[in-house]
């Protein structure tokens, strides 16, 4: 039973969490322990638009990892984005234009990639492929950045050119993202292959072969049935919630019951998107209990698309303590709580990467 005092004190410490440290929050008593934390997906300071109108500068990155490192982040996956320069950015969300032509997806990865690598080497974070660098990460107080694609354009429909991109240091591929590719359907476009391609199965059995992680965000449903049948580890659905209402912005890029499920089937973990699909922090907060109690709390980490989201509600990692604060006053356990900030990446991390 919760006594008057209790809820005032559950009350006044929840709406604390938005402006409290980490440690503030420990010492209030608010958050029991302390815990590993993972952003499935991320794009610090828009590496990617570096060279456009849009880029902020490459002061961006800094804020942004410096942030990671003040809230508490232990790692995240910082995301190239495959199709960056056939997308535009409307009122209403992101819209695909035009196709590459022959050699030009793997010219942009590659201008992408040396992009972030030379901003690396100017920020408070370490590169990692293995959990034992997150361990490492968490342990020093120090953000992991385990690289990831988002859209398998790269590819160019060549599973052989995964071989690349590991060496290089990827360790997760997002199959599709806006823009139609050979790989398979996506939520935001009609269907062309019916699910995953023959040329995407080629991709996810090669990936599980090299020990990648396979994110199956913007992925229609049926592409998500054919990645789960075939896929012999678990996966990933790195950004999105459950959807509660059609009309509401960004709906097209939520899942259904039946869509969360699947993803839990395989062990794996989807990350909760705190997008312009949420009407504030605390209805973020609410999504989060709802992804939890369709997919399971083993099933459930976080996906921010930090400096890449659209009206983000979470737009700092300094807001971190604030979400597992929320979650707790919601009345998951301490142990729970830990397992959505990145006990559940963890895991997944260390059945797949080698």
């Amino acid at each position: 039973m919760v006594t008057r005092r209790r809820f005032i004190r559950n009350s006044l410490l929840a709406t604390a969490g938005l402006s409290l440290s980490a440690s503030e929050l420990l010492q209030a008593g608010l958050l029991q322990q302390n815990y590993l934390s993972f952003d499935l997906h991320a794009h610090p300071g828009a590496f990617f638009y570096k060279g456009s109108p849009q880029y902020p500068g490459d002061g961006a990155i800094l804020k942004t990892v410096s942030g990671m490192n003040e809230g508490g982040l232990s790692g995240a996956f910082f995301s190239l984005v495959a199709d960056g320069p056939l997308l535009e950015v409307t009122p209403t969300g992101i819209k695909p234009k035009g196709g590459y032509g022959a050699g030009e997806a793997m010219k942009e990865y590659s201008r992408q990639l040396g992009i972030l690598k030379e901003l690396m080497t100017t920020v408070p974070a370490s590169w990692a492929t293995r959990t034992a660098d997150l361990d490492r990460a968490f342990k020093d107080k120090k953000v992991a950045a385990f690289l990831a694609c988002e859209g398998g354009e790269f590819l160019d429909g060549d599973a052989g050119r995964l071989e690349m991109l590991y060496a290089d240091g990827v360790r997760s591929v997002q199959l599709v993202h806006y823009a139609p590719n050979v790989l398979g359907d996506l939520q935001t476009s009609d269907a062309q292959h019916q699910g995953l391609s023959e040329k995407g199965k080629s991709v996810v059995r090669r990936m599980n072969q090299l020990g990648m992680v396979i994110d199956v965000a913007h992925a229609s449903f049926d592409t998500v049935r054919d990645v789960v049948s075939l896929t012999s580890a678990p996966i990933i659905l790195s950004h999105t919630l459950l959807r509660t209402d059609e009309n509401r912005p960004l709906a097209a890029r939520t899942i259904t019951v039946e869509h969360a499920r699947l993803v839990a089937k395989t062990g794996g973990v989807i990350g909760a998107w705190p997008s312009g699909y949420c009407t504030s922090f605390d209805d973020f907060i609410e999504n989060t209990i709802r992804l939890v109690e369709v997919a399971g709390v083993d099933h459930v980490g976080l996906g921010t698309d930090m400096d890449g989201n659209f009206k983000p509600v979470f737009s700092s990692y300094t807001q971190l303590p604030a979400w597992a604060a929320g979650l707790k006053n919601k009345g998951l356990t301490g142990e729970e709580v830990t397992k959505i900030m990145g006990g559940n990446v963890r895991r997944t991390l260390t059945k797949i990467l080698s």
